[in-house]
């Protein structure tokens, strides 16, 4: 349970100084840095945890993992990732407000508590469902294969 905790609060620093770094540098919370820039950034850093994530894994055991493992350790990493994020964020708001909070045309009618609650559980679905998929694939290639028995 060390390696999930270890590189899922990784991700969560890397995305936590993308934030605030971007934030005080450019202020117009509609700004392409804020929608593409940390979906592009915290994207390819999830994907290079997952994989330090599962060498760790590889290291720690002695040997190659089995597909199953690579993709229980890397769903576990992307988990712990997405809940320190959504808590960071709800921290980031009962300190901040809302004013960095970019809201859609689709959400200008909507309650601001309805858009934030939406925001966070997409940040763990998404985050699940990516690590699930970046699981998949990097166990794909370095999970141990029967004929390595």
């Amino acid at each position: 349970m060390k390696i999930p905790i270890k590189y899922g609060l990784l991700i969560t620093l890397g995305m936590m100084a993308w934030v605030l770094i971007t934030h005080s540098l450019v202020t117009n919370p509609r700004s392409i840095v804020h929608s593409l820039g940390i979906a592009f950034f915290t994207n390819i850093l999830q994907f290079a945890m997952l994989y330090l994530g599962l060498k760790a894994l590889e290291h720690e055991k002695g040997e190659r993992p089995i597909f199953k493992e690579g993709i229980k350790t890397g769903v576990a990493i992307s988990f712990v990732y997405g809940l320190t994020a959504s808590l960071f964020f709800a921290g980031l708001i009962a300190i901040m407000g809302t004013k960095w909070i970019a809201t859609e045309p689709g959400e200008l009618d909507a309650p601001m508590s309805r858009v934030i609650l939406v925001r966070f559980v997409g940040l763990l679905v998404g985050a699940l469902l990516l690590g699930l998929i970046y699981s998949t694939v990097l166990s794909f290639f370095l999970a141990k294969r029967r004929s390595e028995d």
